[in-house]
Order: structure tokens, then sequence, then C-alpha cells
């Protein structure tokens, strides 16, 4: 029903008021380039309860399409690729868990301390000597472990020590949603292995029986992308991006994840950014402004995107993630990953200097930031790609949680880091500038099971 209801009236019931949003946002600012009501409006809206969470799959992950694609209309920008639609819709094959049973040293093991990622339709171990095993102890990396053996490929049995309880949690509840292919052959073994993490005490394997089967299915999902050409140098391309996507609801639909900061600051930032270069009028490159969906499964959103145009035609890539809060480094202020391996962020600081604003390097290196978000994918083409944020990861308290809405944030920053974006790239939207390439042989690849 929410669907066919005009997005302009559902903007209207979002859970708080933009009276009070607005009275949130000080008047001290850098620039007069971003609209602060138009902003909050934005973010308003994509983070409401209405959209209940913009999961991927859902329904309302759509309207939120639905209501990007109508900003873009509104702010006169073209489809992209001769599209009839900003959406950019495509297939992609969704692998989910179906039946798991893991009996471990001769003792059943609750679901709740499984998580299983798999892309096999089916497999049953019974002899730890023909799958690999691995003991995560409590003071191994979990990340690094993982990702190795993502890297890998094959068939792994993870014993996890307890002590990594949390993460051991968020990675359950990523995985236990299921895999996403672009493309997958069944006949394809280097895509085929599967990984099974066992939460426990017990760190040793006398004997396992472990059963699972998968199912597969085919889903659709859409990027937003717009774009407003460029003049004298049309055939390069600047791009500004964020992922619109986020974890829906708790499994009993009661609790919503509204990713406020992740990622409707940043969705929210490349539509006010869309709209100022809009009505500047004077870029000479190409600008296109993507929201990607999937990105909290697996970026399959950017992933699809990079197979649609040439890497080599896209000059730098902005990627916003989560600037919705205060950085370490004040408020308003912005970091990025990766700053050592383009000059992007030398070249943009160069804008900055005269307004006494600059572009920190990442100040979280040990959380491999750099991967886990959509500039990866352009990056491991080439692209000078790199996200930007503020969020505090050591302190922030809502990542990933129920409480990551409109009421965490600070606008007023958010505002800031959003005039700071578009006085930073002004040469690089109008050609002035052009970044170093990413070196694609320091760029670790996609893992092969998820």
């Amino acid at each position: 029903m929410l669907k066919n209801t005009p997005i302009r009236a559902i903007t209207l019931g979002a859970s708080i008021s933009l009276a009070s949003c607005l009275s949130l946002i000080s008047t001290s600012t850098i620039a007069e380039n971003i609209s602060a009501e138009q902003m909050t409006k934005d973010i308003t809206y994509l983070a409401s309860d209405s959209l209940k969470g913009r999961a991927s799959f859902s329904p309302e992950i759509d309207i939120a399409a639905d209501y990007i694609s109508q900003r873009f209309a509104e702010i006169g920008l073209k489809t992209f690729d001769g599209l009839s639609t900003y959406k950019q819709t495509f297939n992609i094959t969704s692998i989910t868990p179906d039946k798991v049973s893991v009996n471990l040293n001769g003792k059943s093991i609750d679901k709740d301390n499984i998580t299983v990622a798999s892309t096999m339709k089916s497999f049953s171990w019974k002899n730890a000597a023909d799958i690999k095993t691995h003991i995560l102890g409590a003071d191994d990396d979990y990340r690094s472990v993982l990702r190795g053996v993502n890297n890998e490929g094959g068939q792994h049995l993870i014993l996890v020590d307890t002590a990594h309880a949390d993460i051991f949690k968020r990675y359950q509840q990523f995985l236990n949603s299921g895999l996403t292919k672009l493309t997958f052959d069944d006949k394809n073994k280097a895509e085929q292995g599967a990984i099974v993490l066992v939460l426990t005490d017990a760190l040793t394997i006398e004997n396992i029986d472990i059963q699972v089967t998968t199912k597969f299915s085919k889903k659709l999902l859409s990027n937003v992308v717009a774009v407003l050409p460029g003049k004298s140098k049309a055939d390069e391309v600047v791009m500004f991006s964020a992922h619109y996507d986020h974890l829906g609801t708790t499994p009993d639909g009661k609790e919503i994840f509204n990713g406020a900061d992740d990622d409707a600051s940043g969705t929210s930032a490349i539509i006010n950014l869309a709209e100022y270069f809009s009505k500047k009028g004077n870029n000479e490159r190409t600008l296109i402004f993507a929201a990607f969906t999937a990105e909290e499964i697996g970026g399959y959103g950017s992933r699809y995107f990079s197979q649609q145009l040439n890497p080599d035609d896209v000059i730098a890539m902005i990627n916003i993630e989560m600037i919705g809060k205060p950085s370490k480094f004040g408020a308003g202020t912005i970091w990025m990953t990766g700053m050592e391996r383009s000059n992007l962020g030398e070249l943009l600081n160069k804008s900055l200097v005269k307004h006494d604003i600059e572009i920190h390097k990442d100040p979280y290196p040990e959380q491999g930031l750099f991967y886990r978000s959509d500039n990866a994918t352009l990056a491991r083409l080439g692209v000078p790609a790199h996200s930007f944020s503020s969020t505090q990861l050591d302190k922030d308290q809502h990542y990933h949680k129920t409480s990551d809405d409109l009421s965490s944030l600070d606008l007023d920053s958010m505002h800031k880091v959003i005039e700071t974006f578009s006085i930073a790239s002004e040469d690089l939207v109008n050609g002035k500038i052009t970044p170093t390439r990413v070196d694609v042989s320091k760029v670790e690849g996609h893992g092969k099971i998820f």
C-alpha cells in the first residue's frame, strides 16, 4: 500500500518532525552551498520508521529507491547509460542456509552458536581430515582469520573461542541472511566452498558430524544512478556514491535498524551535492551520483555497477559513508580511507587550505575500512576510489544497532561535512585536478565464498 502513496505525503509521516530537526542545526557554516533544510528533509525520510530499515529485497527498499529517484528527477539529472529510469535493476543469485546440524565431539551444537557461509548446495562432513580445520583463539584477530579463509576458498571448519561472541553474532546476522552472487555457475568449482564457524569453549576436534543444505533463488536488486553531463571533459567521470540499504528489522519485526548514520547520511549527502552542482552548472567533467544497494550484504550494487562502465573513464570516486556524527578531529571534519593509495586526499586538501579545514587520514587502520565499503570494488579496477567518513568507530555505540536513528545524529556537523565536500571537490569537478591511479597489484581481491 505504501508503494502507491505519494512520496511527499510519506515524508510528512516521518517519526521526527522537520521543525525539531532543524532546531538542532546551528547557523554557523563554512559555506552556503547546501540547504540544511533540504538535507534534513532527505535524511528524516530515509531514516524514518516507515522504511523499516531499508533491507535488501524488502518492499521498503524499493520505496526508498523511489524517493531517491524522485529527488534526482526534481534536480533535473539524466539517467545512466540511456536507461528509462534512474533505477539500475539487476538479477542476483541468493544462497541461504536451509538445514544445518553440527555435532562436535559427540555433542549437538545449538543453532545460535553456528554460522555457515556456503556456495554448495549441500555437504556432509564426518571426517575432519577431509576438510581444513582452524582454531580461532581468544587473542586471534577474528576478521583477519576469516578474511584469509575466505580468500583461500575451499571447505573450512573454524572453532571460535567464546571471547569473540560479540563479533561472532554480527557475522552470524550477516551470513544467516544468505550469500549473494552476481553470477553463479553450478559447475564453477572455484566459487564453490563452505565455511562453518562454531562458537565453543571446546577448542579441540575429536570427531565431527556436520550436515548442511542450502537454497538457491534469483532475486532483483536496484541501484539508483543519475548523471550530470559534463561540458569540455564529458568523457571523464567523477563519482559521488553512498549505499542506501541497511539491515531492516529485528527477526521479530519489533525493532527497526533505521540506519540513519549508516548510510542515510551518505545518501542524503550525494543527493544534496547533486543539487548543488546541478544549480552551479560549471562541471566540466561528467558527474555520476550513485546510491548503491546491497552494501550491507557484500557490496553487490557497486560490483554490478562497476561492470557497466569503463573504469579507465572514472577520474575519482568519493564514496560517502557515515557522516552523521562528529569525528575525533572535531565537528564537521572528515577522514578518508586508503589516503596513501592515491593523491586524491592531498589534492582535495589544497582546496580546503584557505578554509583552515583538512581531510584526515583514516584513524582506524586496524579496522580494514578501505575494503569495507563500496569504494573497494572500483579501487580494485585502478580508480582512485576512497570512502570518506566522520564516524568514531572505536566509540560509536549505535553502529549496526537499532539505536542508529535520527536522534543519535549531530545534523549541524553533518551539514558542515557536506559543505566541505562541495568545496573540496570543486577543482575535481571542473577538471583542474586529476588524482593518481590506485595500484591494483596492491589491492586485495574479493573473497571466494562471500
